[in-house]
């Protein structure tokens, strides 16, 4: 499929080039501990410092997946932006969970992607074969994208170089019967969704375009074997982002050679107009802002969307009440429903589907030391009747000098290593540790800052 003349001329979108590269790059050097970027965006010059701030070493949510448990090795491989000694710089960091020891190695730096952007954060694939694939996001076209290979599978200590290029908002998705499926967003009068396809990962199909709407969108993804569903929002003028509005949903099962709606219509792409056949809800009509959180299926293969709606984009009491909502496809309709408050918009938490039936969100829902700040104290909630009622099971974190910011859930989870965060000071630079909880979150374990040893079991913190 060629890109359309029409998109072509009115985003004057450059070709997606690539660069593939076969030169060993340096031996790649060990960290001594894991310690996380601090970042913030946007200063308000008011009590709440920032739009959001705090530790970002997991963050944002349009990077997935972050973390992936494979049953070969017994071990939950994962990636986060982690940061230099004395200033903050973004190291985009590799490591694993070893199921079986318990421990950690220390953390491989991958690369210094010479920025403090936590946009930059990269994502992870695993391949048939068990190479470990990372894709080194860029915010916006000032810096360069990567897709890194490492040398032997289920390792994190070298890694090949395998393209150049640029991209931003990095989902890759491994098809295992398909190959490569990667949604990414790229940067022309604003912000646009792509993918494109790869059988071995080194030769990529030219970006197709799924959806530009007024200035952009973002989205979320998630994949369920073959098939891959994301929703996304759009971003009207004049604002954009800041006025990030209504909910969409697409899936594909044919690696994007067609995409449809819940109901099985066929999308006509790209998506240009803010009331289309993939529209979910309407909050453009309501004045509300729309943030996306996470995507699911349920035990019948049916989307979840979780996500919060607000009305402002600014941190603080006036953008009150900021309300999760989840929205099921029940097969006919999508049945949308409240799920619980938290005091800003960049609360971030993903939500759980057992094969019984069984919802669980792990969110920092409530208020954290820096309230209306990012993130707070992470609670788990449970719910028994696909989110109909919700249960506060437990607070995760309690009495947390910073706070708690961007849990996020690895693909294929592992019930020890469920859910994956940092923390920081939302209104002002700080140190930033990382966290994991397990299934039953009977115990929160922070990976270790300082590691004399090659080798660390995480402490238990709560």
């Amino acid at each position: 499929m060629r890109i359309c003349d029409r998109w072509l001329v009115r985003t004057a979108l450059p070709l997606f080039v690539l660069f593939p590269i076969t030169a060993a790059g340096p031996p790649l050097t060990k960290d001594d501990g894991y310690r996380g970027i601090w970042y913030m965006n946007q200063p308000s010059g008011d009590e709440y410092h920032y739009k959001y701030s705090g530790g970002m070493a997991t963050y944002p949510q349009q990077h997935v997946p972050i973390a992936i448990y494979s049953k070969e090795v017994n071990k939950t491989f994962f990636c986060y932006g982690g940061t230099t000694k004395g200033r903050r710089e973004l190291l985009h960091m590799v490591s694993y969970f070893d199921h079986a020891t318990g421990r950690v190695p220390r953390p491989t730096i991958l690369l210094n992607k010479k920025t403090d952007d936590a946009h930059d954060n990269p994502t992870i694939q695993i391949d048939r074969q068990g190479h470990i694939w990372i894709f080194s996001s860029a915010h916006g076209t000032a810096r360069p994208s990567y897709i890194h290979r490492s040398k032997r599978p289920y390792s994190v200590d070298e890694f090949e170089l395998i393209v150049k290029t640029n991209f931003s908002y990095t989902q890759p998705w491994y098809l295992p019967s398909k190959g490569f499926l990667f949604l990414h967003t790229r940067y022309a009068a604003g912000r646009g969704l792509f993918w494109i396809t790869s059988q071995d990962g080194v030769e990529w199909s030219e970006p197709q375009p799924l959806a530009k709407i007024a200035l952009g969108d973002y989205q979320i993804s998630w994949s369920d074997g073959d098939r891959v569903g994301t929703a996304f929002d759009y971003h009207p003028h004049p604002l954009g982002l800041n006025a990030r509005t209504n909910l969409y949903y697409l899936e594909t099962t044919d690696r994007g050679q067609t995409w449809k709606t819940a109901d099985g219509r066929s999308a006509h792409l790209p998506i240009t107009e803010p009331q289309n056949a993939a529209l979910v809800h309407d909050y453009e009509s309501v004045k509300l802002l729309v943030y996306l959180k996470d995507l699911q299926f349920d035990s019948r293969g049916q989307p979840v969307i979780l996500y919060l709606t607000s009305r402002g984009y600014a941190s603080g009491p006036a953008s009150d009440p900021r309300v999760w909502h989840t929205a099921h496809w029940s097969g006919e309709r999508w049945e949308i429903r409240r799920f619980t408050t938290s005091d800003h918009n960049y609360d971030h938490g993903p939500l759980y589907i057992d094969p019984d039936g069984s919802w669980q969100i792990i969110a920092p829902t409530e208020p954290g030391p820096q309230p209306y700040g990012t993130g707070g104290e992470m609670v788990l909630w449970s719910s028994r009747d696909e989110g109909k009622t919700w249960t506060k099971v437990k607070q995760l974190t309690r009495d947390s000098p910073k706070n708690h910011t961007y849990a996020r859930r690895p693909l294929h989870a592992h019930p020890d290593f469920y859910a994956l965060w940092a923390d920081g000071n939302a209104f002002e630079p700080s140190e930033s540790f990382l966290y994991f909880t397990s299934r039953t979150a009977d115990h929160v374990w922070r990976l270790p800052a300082q590691m004399p040893d090659d080798f660390a079991r995480p402490d238990v913190v709560w």
